[in-house]
C-alpha cells in the first residue's frame, strides 16, 4: 500500500466515507495498472521498432511486413490503452480530495502518490525516444525505396536486356499461298 492510500484510509476516521475512500483507491490502483500497461506496450513499441530498422538495411520484404503488422498491432494496443487511461485520469482528478496545505498540513492528495509522477515521466520519454526511432525507421525505408527504385531503373535501361535474341528474327509478313 502507498503512502496516499495510506493517507487516504487514514483521513477516512475524520472525513469522507468508506466507499468513497474505497473508490478512491481503486481509480489509484487501476490508473497506475494502466500506467504500467502503457510502459510496457511502449517499450515492447521500441523493441520492434529497433528490430524494423535491422530489417529495413539487411532483410526482406516478406520481414518488413512481418514487423509492420507487429507494429500496426502494439500501437492499436497503445491507443486502446490511451482511450481508457484518459477518462480515467480524468476520473481520478475529480475523485482527490481538495488539498489544504492550512486546514491538513502534511496530508496528501492522490496525486502526490510516489509511482505516479516516476510511471508518468517515464511514459513520455517512451513515447518521445519511439517518435524519434519510428522517424529515422521511416527516413531508412524511404531511402531503402530510392535505392530499390535506381536499381530498378538500372535494369530497364541495361543495353544486354533490349537485345533481340538472334532467333528472333522477323517473320514474313507476306504467304504465297497460290503454291
Amino acid at each position: 500500500m502507498t503512502t496516499a492510500e495510506k493517507t487516504i484510509i487514514a483521513k477516512n476516521e475524520t472525513g469522507p466515507d468508506p466507499v468513497e475512500v474505497q473508490r478512491r483507491v481503486a481509480v489509484l490502483k487501476r490508473f497506475r495498472e494502466l500506467l504500467r500497461q502503457q510502459r510496457d506496450r511502449f517499450a515492447q513499441y521500441l523493441e520492434v521498432l529497433d528490430k524494423q530498422k535491422n530489417v529495413i538495411e539487411n532483410g526482406s520484404a516478406d520481414e518488413l511486413i512481418a514487423h509492420v503488422e507487429l507494429e500496426e498491432k502494439i500501437v492499436t494496443d497503445i491507443f486502446s490503452i490511451q482511450k481508457v487511461i484518459d477518462p480515467l485520469e480524468d476520473m481520478y482528478r475529480t475523485l482527490l480530495p481538495p488539498r489544504d496545505p492550512v486546514s491538513a498540513p502534511g496530508s496528501l492528495s492522490l496525486m502526490e502518490d510516489k509511482e505516479l509522477p516516476g510511471l508518468k515521466s517515464a511514459l513520455e520519454e517512451l513515447k518521445a525516444e519511439a517518435v524519434v526511432r519510428s522517424e529515422r525507421n521511416r527516413e531508412l525505408l524511404a531511402n531503402r525505396m530510392e535505392t530499390l527504385r535506381f536499381e530498378m531503373k538500372s535494369l530497364r535501361a541495361n543495353p544486354y536486356a533490349l537485345r533481340r535474341s538472334v532467333y528472333s528474327a522477323e517473320t514474313a509478313s507476306l504467304v504465297d499461298i497460290r503454291g
